[in-house]
């Protein structure tokens, strides 16, 4: 089955029968066969206990009676065995080419994409190498994204010290215009206290740097 993508060595099982109907159509007719002889011979042997029993009504039947029943329902059972091969071999082609087979020029529901997007091997490497390609860009966006989170929180504690300064100088000015150069000694005293305050402000604004530096 070329059309339907079956193998040459594949032929004989029928895969795509099984693929469609879940089971081989070999083992189908195997299982009606098996299901016919076995009721054969269990019509048999009821028939055997029957012709026995009218033999020899209300007593139970010699040894020699049974032995010459059995022996005459095996060499029946042997004769419709023969002719039901035969039966059987017919039957089962009937069913293997007319029932449980699909025709070449059918195409699964399944199979159909493929017809439609008949890709070979090498597509499919392409498109996997892409979808290769385009997780590790992501990736490397996402870690990128990652590290610019990271320097957008220090630049906000680094503006927020900033702020600070400004908010001291602020002050600062405020203290000298109230002061006056009257008071020359408590604003030079307020004056150093405050400087003190900015350098170590600008200690840790010096150390955020070198950390940005570094990133």
């Amino acid at each position: 089955m070329a059309e339907s993508g079956v193998s040459e060595g594949s032929e004989s099982l029928r895969l795509y029968e099984a693929q469609f109907f879940g089971f081989t159509p070999e083992t189908c007719t195997l299982r009606v066969g098996d299901a016919f002889r076995d009721s054969l011979n269990h019509i048999l042997v009821a028939v055997e206990s029957v012709f026995v029993k009218r033999l020899c009504p209300g007593q139970d039947p010699p040894a020699q009676l049974r032995l010459a029943a059995r022996e005459s329902t095996q060499k029946l059972r042997q004769f419709l065995q023969e002719r039901f091969e035969i039966m059987f071999q017919r039957m089962k082609g009937m069913l293997m080419d007319r029932v449980l087979s699909i025709p070449r020029n059918v195409l699964l529901p399944d199979d159909q994409l493929h017809q439609k997007y008949p890709e070979g091997k090498e597509e499919l490497m392409k498109l996997q190498d892409s979808i290769a390609k385009l997780l590790q860009a992501y990736q490397a966006e996402v870690c990128a994204k990652q590290v610019l989170l990271a320097e957008l929180e220090e630049q906000k504690e680094t503006q927020k010290q900033l702020d600070e300064v400004l908010q001291w100088i602020e002050e600062l000015r405020l203290s000298w215009r109230r002061e006056g150069m009257g008071n020359f000694q408590d604003g030079i005293r307020h004056m150093m206290d405050t400087v003190g305050q900015l350098q170590d402000v600008l200690g840790k604004i010096n150390k955020r740097n070198k950390g940005l530096d570094e990133v």
